[in-house]
């Protein structure tokens, strides 16, 4: 366990503004998926701290990660010996206290593997009484309380995009991979295909569990930007494109209370960035900061390429986004297309972060 300190993190008040220590706050941070995750492997990995050391040195304020495995497989060393694992995950959150960098754990990152874990198929996921949900209020209930004291911890993720596979009128050709080796079910069925209803119950249950042990910090869906007919999809299974209105219904339900924030992503120039004022206008309507949960230009660093990033960038800046985080920093498995550091030829990424984040610091939030 680690030691008790005062507590802190981003809050919301009751106007929707984003506060950091109880001050409003606009950041621009990095997904650091694996920071703790390479921690599971055969050989472990613990050089997240240089990496922590590197944001500091840039102030770049903080980091989401995936807080638990991807793979059902993955999950063993939590099963079989809770000290080890949380021995991992307690150097990972000591390190961020000691350089300063805020976390933002997405505890659930892929949708398919709690149900793997404990032989259910994906829909249970909307299921209070099921096994799904026992072992989410399980791990987010030791997660939650055993680091709630920590300066590091600035909010509460559920997990990565279960939005977009939900209600997809092509359910049966986009079930979760089968990988028996990697634990996972041996095959999938229409039991597997997740709805909206679905997982709103599962972000709820989430919501309500952490709230129970941080009566304050954010608590963030990880949801993208709604499909373009994501209306459509849950109530007609088509893919008619959504009108103004049924975008703005569904972004605010996909993010239900006691979730306290709006999640999107900033890829698409026309689905995401095309779509990022109303985005916005959905927030301030609703009363929750938007957080821009990704955001990145994949491939080489060609003129083009920087291009491409300065629009993100401005448009985060000039519609007020209060949080985003780039996509993505020191991750080895997107070496070739993603994976920002401060030795490659995308390094220029976080001098472009560095210098936004200064520009947000001179100004009123």
């Amino acid at each position: 366990m680690l030691p008790a300190v005062a507590a802190s993190g981003l809050s919301t008040n009751r106007q929707g503004d984003l506060l950091l220590n109880g001050a409003p706050f606009r950041g621009i941070g990095v997904n650091y998926y694996d920071a703790f995750t390479r921690t599971l492997g055969a050989a472990p990995r613990t050089d997240y701290g240089a990496g922590f050391q590197e944001l500091a040195a840039r102030r770049i304020p903080f980091a989401r990660f995936s807080a638990g495995a991807f793979w059902p497989r993955d999950w063993g060393l939590y099963q079989t010996n809770r000290v080890a694992y949380f021995a991992r995950f307690d150097g990972v959150v000591r390190s961020a206290e000691r350089h300063g960098i805020g976390l933002i754990p997405s505890l659930f990152w892929h949708l398919s593997a709690v149900p793997d874990l404990v032989g259910e198929p994906c829909n249970r996921w909307g299921d209070p009484s099921s096994r799904t949900l026992a072992f989410m209020r399980q791990y987010t209930r030791e997660v939650v309380s055993r680091y709630a004291a920590s300066p590091a911890i600035w909010g509460w993720e559920f997990g990565n995009e279960y939005n977009l596979a939900a209600d997809l009128p092509n359910a049966a050709e986009h079930r979760p991979p089968v990988v028996p080796g990697l634990g996972t079910a041996a095959q999938r069925t229409a039991a597997d295909d997740l709805t909206h209803a679905a997982f709103r119950v599962a972000l709820q249950e989430f919501a309500q569990e952490v709230r129970r042990h941080d009566p304050s910090r954010i608590i963030v869906s990880g949801n993208a930007t709604p499909r373009p007919s994501a209306w459509h999809q849950a109530h007609e299974k088509s893919w008619q494109r959504d009108t103004p209105a049924q975008f703005a219904a569904m972004l605010a339900a996909d993010n239900p209370s006691p979730i306290d924030t709006l999640c999107v992503r900033g890829y698409d120039p026309i689905t995401d960035l095309g779509r990022l004022p109303q985005a916005v206008a959905v927030a301030l309507a609703v009363k929750k900061p938007l957080f821009v949960g990704e955001f990145g230009v994949a491939g080489a660093s060609t003129a083009a390429a920087k291009e491409r990033f300065a629009a993100l960038l401005a448009a985060i800046e000039t519609n007020r986004v209060p949080l985003a985080a780039l996509w993505v920093f020191d991750f080895e498995g997107q070496a070739k297309d993603w994976s920002v550091t401060p030795t490659n030829d995308r390094a220029w990424q976080l001098d472009a972060l560095q210098q936004a984040n200064e520009r947000l610091r001179t100004r009123r939030p």
